[in-house]
């Protein structure tokens, strides 16, 4: 997973960019309109080019779908659910999603916020009063849990997550941590911390965070294979077992429980065509479950993290990096796409998608390959290329 640097905010005053991203998201029918057959041909072509490439890396299985606001554009498989080959994937297939579970756990507070259950600069101690640091805890906000922005070490004991360590020694282990910068002041990828939503939102809607997910999102987005857990996981028939390289050759490994226990971290388990329905709802097509102010919130740019500037093949055509809530926001020149990528013991996935083209991917890999890096570049080198020309073109 992504490690970054403490660094200084962007300097862009926050009702700036506000002001910036709701403009965009309020004029998404001008922009978009010019030319919905050119993202069916985007689609179309990158399935072609997708099933090569994978075929040629020789990744175990792979799935992704291709979105706009108005519905599933394409999807496509690849590969066997294991090394053995004896099934195959299909869009349906269910994956890890890994860190992109972080993008639902933003959404669900984003519902309770509008709600008015909490508010996005509410600290954290005003719901759950024994969280400890060393420092005044007080001054951690929401916004800084599901912004990245604690102010706290980077990957806080993720060894011990890894390890396997109940959840309830992690959070209280984070009471020995010092600030290494001010809340909201630098990018401190998390997940121990950002988990601390978990028992936020259960004391908000006085249930469950997994039965949350279940009746806000994924029953009214009709994510029927989507679920939150190790156990739902293992439940699930059409399931993709995970995969590691050793000696040159992709391994099946066992299913390992230790991130689920962060669920909003890394807890949700869905299928390509499930992740298709959760980018519509940002593109726009569920404004009841992801409402237009929600989304813009949550892809405003926060701190900048720079460090994503150096991913591979990322940064080839990254100019500037940011963490918003949920979601990181990059800048790819004069264009912009919210993204997150997660990566657990035998899994990848992406997914992203940009407001203005009124396009969105994800891809979803039982392999810890990171040819997923080139598969999600190419997608937006393809869509720029495509869909900025259509759109010129289409203008009077």
């Amino acid at each position: 997973m992504p490690i970054g640097s403490g660094d200084d905010r962007s300097g862009i005053a926050p009702w700036l960019r506000r002001l910036t991203l709701g403009a965009a998201l309020l004029l998404l029918p001008a922009a978009v309109a010019a030319a919905p057959a050119s993202r069916q041909t985007l689609a179309d072509e990158y399935a072609h080019w997708f099933t090569q490439r994978t075929t040629q890396e020789d990744i175990v299985g792979a799935a992704f779908v291709v979105v706009s606001r108005s519905g599933i554009l394409r999807t496509g498989a690849v590969g066997h659910t294991d090394a053995g080959r004896k099934k195959r994937v299909s869009a349906d297939t269910v994956f890890r999603i890994a860190s992109v579970s972080k993008t639902f756990a933003a959404g669900l507070t984003a519902q309770l916020v509008a709600e008015g259950g909490l508010r996005w600069d509410d600290p954290v101690t005003r719901y759950l009063p024994d969280f400890r640091v060393r420092g005044d805890a007080s001054r951690i906000r929401i916004r800084d849990l599901l912004g990245q922005s604690s102010g706290l070490i980077p990957h806080a004991y993720d060894n011990l997550i890894e390890e396997g360590a109940p959840v309830e020694e992690v959070q209280r282990r984070l009471a020995e941590l010092p600030f290494i910068c001010a809340p909201g002041d630098c990018y401190s990828y998390q997940n121990s911390v950002f988990s601390l939503i978990q028992p936020v939102v259960e004391k908000v809607a006085a249930d469950s965070y997994a039965h949350l997910i279940e009746q806000r999102i994924f029953r009214p987005l009709e994510m029927r294979t989507a679920s939150v857990g190790f156990d739902a996981f293992l439940a699930t028939a059409d399931r993709a077992e995970p995969h590691v390289k050793r000696n040159g050759r992709w391994t099946t490994v066992s299913v390992l429980p230790n991130y689920y226990r962060v669920g909003p971290a890394a807890g949700v388990n869905a299928s390509a065509t499930d992740m298709g329905k959760w980018l519509m709802a940002q593109l726009g097509s569920s404004p009841t479950v992801v409402s237009t102010e929600a989304v813009t919130t949550q892809i405003t740019p926060g701190v900048k993290t720079p460090g994503e500037l150096q991913r591979r093949e990322w940064k080839r055509i990254l100019t500037d990096a940011y963490y918003g809530l949920g979601w990181r926001v990059y800048q790819i020149g004069g264009e912009q796409i919210a993204y997150h990528s997660g990566w657990v013991s035998g899994y990848r996935a992406d997914a992203a998608w940009s407001v203005h083209h009124d396009v969105g991917i994800a891809i979803l890999m039982n392999a810890e390959s990171s040819s997923i890096s080139a598969l999600t570049t190419h997608f937006w080198e393809m869509a720029f290329a495509r869909l900025a020309r259509d759109g010129a073109m289409a203008s009077p």
